[in-house]
């Protein structure tokens, strides 16, 4: 019997959208198009010198994440800023969700837990801080990791799926850093080391009230950050 023929090189095709994914959402959060800017398809896909296809999805996954908006028969434009109010609304979702889910997660936090914690954390120490966003992306990277960790071992997978809604709109959150890179790295990873000597001590309202002083931290140092790029005054 002949040699069934080797499938279509699937890997390829996926290895092309994900590097046309990977280079629109750098260009994106470099400031590289201007907030309610439309965004051709076709246009996209010259200037990359590929076919719309991978384009088309591309834009699909970042309209995830709030950077873009889909336009009904026009394709995509780029979305605003959050506003001073969205921030807060935003870090006030986080700051719920998030201190109930390491509550419960500090009553069965084992030693793997523990240690991919302390992992996230260390390459969040190594990984570049610059301003563009392919300097900084391996550390937002290990901060995501951190928080997507803590919340999925609270053991409640509406909750953890409520999080990763949330988790959606951090790179437009994170526009706030465009030509800044990480600012805050250092008090970053040293709050984050809190929350892990409360889970590791089993402290549930512990590890509450260090995540959220993390929380509060990170909303305080954002709206700094806006303020220093003239988006508004701090509080």
């Amino acid at each position: 019997m002949p040699a069934r023929p080797a499938p279509p090189s699937t890997p390829a095709r996926a290895s092309l959208a994900d590097s046309v994914h990977a280079s629109l959402l750098a260009w994106l959060m470099d400031g590289n198009a201007e907030p309610g800017e439309s965004l051709s398809i076709d246009g996209l896909a010259r200037l990359l010198g590929v076919s719309p296809t991978p384009v088309r999805e591309a834009m699909a996954r970042i309209e995830s994440t709030g950077l873009v908006e889909r336009v009904a028969m026009r394709g995509y434009r780029v979305a605003g800023l959050l506003s001073r109010s969205e921030v807060d609304q935003l870090m006030d979702a986080r700051v719920l969700l998030e201190c109930h889910n390491v509550s419960a997660a500090a009553a069965h936090a084992g030693d793997d837990l523990l240690d991919r914690l302390a992992g996230t954390m260390e390459r969040m120490a190594r990984a570049p801080k610059g301003p563009s966003f392919l300097d900084y992306q391996d550390y937002h990277r290990a901060d995501n990791e951190f928080h997507r960790l803590v919340n999925h071992a609270g053991g409640n997978r509406f909750l953890a799926d409520a999080f990763e809604g949330l988790n959606g709109q951090l790179q437009r959150f994170r526009l706030r850093l465009v030509q800044r890179g990480v600012t805050d790295a250092q008090p970053a990873i040293t709050e984050h080391g809190a929350v892990v000597d409360a889970l590791r001590a089993r402290d549930g309202a512990a590890a509450a009230a260090r995540m959220r002083e993390h929380l509060e931290a990170v909303r305080r140092r954002a709206l700094e950050d806006r303020a220093a790029v003239g988006l508004d005054t701090p509080a």
